[in-house]
């Protein structure tokens, strides 16, 4: 989205009294030229007809390193370094700004958002240059989108929400971490080129599996953030993952997928290449019992959810539901907007969103950040407490009764920001010990006279609508699922199946939680782009759950061989080409 200002004089009063808050750690010359060109360029574009109101650099300085092998056999292994500038340029006021939402029209935007690409070596007249051109481009379209807003504004009927479209009550802050030394951070390449290549061969163990690989991507990202306003913000971000993956092939056509991942900040932080192997292994029965296990049938009931799936479950049904900026759009479900102060979970549960939270029980939180997108200092925010609502994630646009941001306004490089979630932590007043709540669930199951209850023991994501033009529903991905039988019967391992459902029905639903919480990270793409995240939860107890079968290939099991098991064939095992 885009938003606007005022007048000259306002924002130039603005500039000076809000600066007063500082934090300065360090002093880096690039940030200063960000500064001196916004500056420039500002004065011209409040000049033009209609006149700018606030102009914002965003710069993502960007090295990665990855490596990846498949079956044993080295796939990449290679770094990149990247430097892109977003350019956001509101034209109007606060009040009415062109980002406002053109009322009843179907068109789409087809431009793909890309950032523009700035010199590596900070050449001061390069820099320049590209940051002149994108404002240029920045300010025609926001001020062709003005002129639609005004138009649709006349046309229209009142709209049900009057606030403002850019909050102004913001705390400006300046704020800079020292440039991090890259060198002593990277990863050792050749030891994850062996390490991997060791780990994704544990996935040629089984004839059936016709995708295993493993990863490491990690990066070092330095945000700078310089606005009209005088926010001048220099943030730095280190993240280092592995990801297994591994898909197995039934004989009715179904792929089956599981997935194993590890995120820390540090590539020292993460888990030995050891245990790497030794889940890649435990990976490989899962899935062999996964291909014999039977296909389950559409089911209503109760169910439990691990830690790890139930943060999965929170972050599709509610965390989207409480993005601020889709309370203000009359295209949005906004299901929980008139819901505040009412209760809608147990009484026992809260949960906060936490981008202040670093990590969780030794383990390093994805959704961690200082500042976000719009150079709001994070907060963390009690969206539930005790089982009542209280408030929204909020970045810039506000609604009714919301009229500053709370730090949630985020965004990947090249996309405007809107409100995203950060660090989901749901927690309980009440907690069950995991062998009680599965009583619990045994015992409701006779309740409802059911054969079995679910176990949802893992997922691999999920994804929602909140849209009015279609049914507001969710879709939550078990990879491991299991039946637990009411006779006493062991678990059955089953596959074919969604977790599927509305949000209202699915949480009055919930009605016990346990004392186990997990992490699950992720990342997670909505209108903003791809942004991290970590949503921690315990596990639940859901009195009533839907479930659909998957969706799966018609098409058969290979007709030929894996290489590797076919004994016609000359292996080239010692050979390289």
């Amino acid at each position: 989205m885009k938003y606007r200002s005022v007048r000259t004089a306002f924002v130039s009063c603005l500039f000076v009294v809000l600066c007063a808050t500082t934090t300065v750690q360090a002093q880096d010359a690039f940030l200063d030229l960000l500064q001196s060109e916004l500056q420039r360029e500002y004065t011209s574009l409040q000049q033009q007809d209609p006149p700018a109101y606030f102009l914002s650099y965003r710069v993502v300085d960007d090295f990665s390193s990855h490596v990846s092998a498949s079956f044993g056999a080295l796939t990449a292994s290679e770094e990149s370094h990247n430097r892109g500038a977003t350019t956001q340029v509101r034209v109007g006021d606060y009040a009415t700004d062109n980002t406002r939402e053109i009322r009843g029209s179907n068109s789409f935007d087809f431009d793909f958002p890309i950032p523009a690409n700035l010199p590596l070596d900070g050449n001061e007249n390069g820099t320049r240059l590209v940051l002149w051109n994108a404002s240029s481009g920045a300010y025609r379209k926001a001020a062709k989108k003005y002129q639609q807003v005004k138009a649709n504004t006349a046309v229209k009927v009142e709209a049900e929400d009057k606030s403002d479209d850019f909050a102004r009550d913001i705390k400006i802050e300046s704020y800079e971490e020292p440039v991090l030394d890259i060198a002593p951070l990277k990863p050792d390449r050749a030891a994850w080129e062996r390490a991997l290549k060791k780990i994704s061969a544990v996935f040629l163990e089984c004839e059936h599996i016709f995708r295993g690989s493993a990863s490491l991507s990690f990066g070092v990202e330095r945000k700078y953030i310089v606005t009209s306003e005088g926010s001048r913000i220099a943030e730095n971000r280190t993240s280092a993952r592995v990801m297994l993956n591994a898909t197995i092939k039934c004989d009715d056509g179904m792929e089956l997928p599981l997935y194993q991942s590890y995120f820390a900040f540090k590539v020292s932080d993460l888990p030995s290449p050891d245990v790497m192997l030794a889940d890649a292994k435990k990976m490989v029965e899962t899935m062999r019992a996964m291909r014999e296990a039977p296909v389950t049938e559409p089911y209503t009931g109760p169910a439990m959810l691990s830690g790890r799936a139930a943060g999965v479950f929170f972050h599709e049904i509610f965390g989207h539901r409480v993005e601020g900026h889709r309370q203000k759009s009359e295209s949005e479900g906004q299901t929980f907007k008139k819901m505040e102060g009412k209760s809608v979970l147990a009484d026992h549960m809260t949960v906060l969103f936490d981008p202040t939270r670093r990590s969780f029980e030794g383990q390093d939180l994805n959704g961690y950040y200082v500042f976000d997108d719009e150079g709001v200092r994070g907060q963390n925010v009690e969206v539930v407490g005790k089982g009542v609502l209280h408030d929204f994630l909020m970045g810039r646009t506000p609604f009714e009764k919301h009229p500053t941001s709370n730090g949630h306004g985020r965004a990947a490089s090249g996309y405007d920001p809107v409100s995203r979630q950060s660090n989901l932590i749901v927690t309980t007043a009440d907690p069950v010990a995991p062998a009680n709540l599965r009583e619990q669930l045994i015992e409701e199951c006779r309740k409802q006279e059911k054969e079995y209850g679910l176990l949802f023991a893992d997922v691999q994501g999920g994804f929602t609508t909140t849209g009015r033009f279609m049914p507001n529903a969710f879709n939550v991905t078990p990879t491991e699922v299991y039946r637990v039988y009411v006779d006493g019967r062991p678990d059955e391992l089953v596959r074919g199946v969604d977790l599927v459902g509305t949000p209202l029905v699915m949480f009055s639903n919930i009605t016990a939680a346990g004392n186990d919480p997990e992490v699950f990270t992720g990342t997670c793409g909505a209108e903003s782009g791809g942004v991290p995240v970590s949503a921690i939860s315990p596990s639940l107890l859901v009195s009533q759950i839907e479930v659909q079968k998957k969706s799966k290939s018609q098409e058969r099991a290979p007709l030929l061989q894996r290489p590797d098991r076919d004994n016609s064939t000359t292996q080239p095992s010692k050979r390289t080409y």
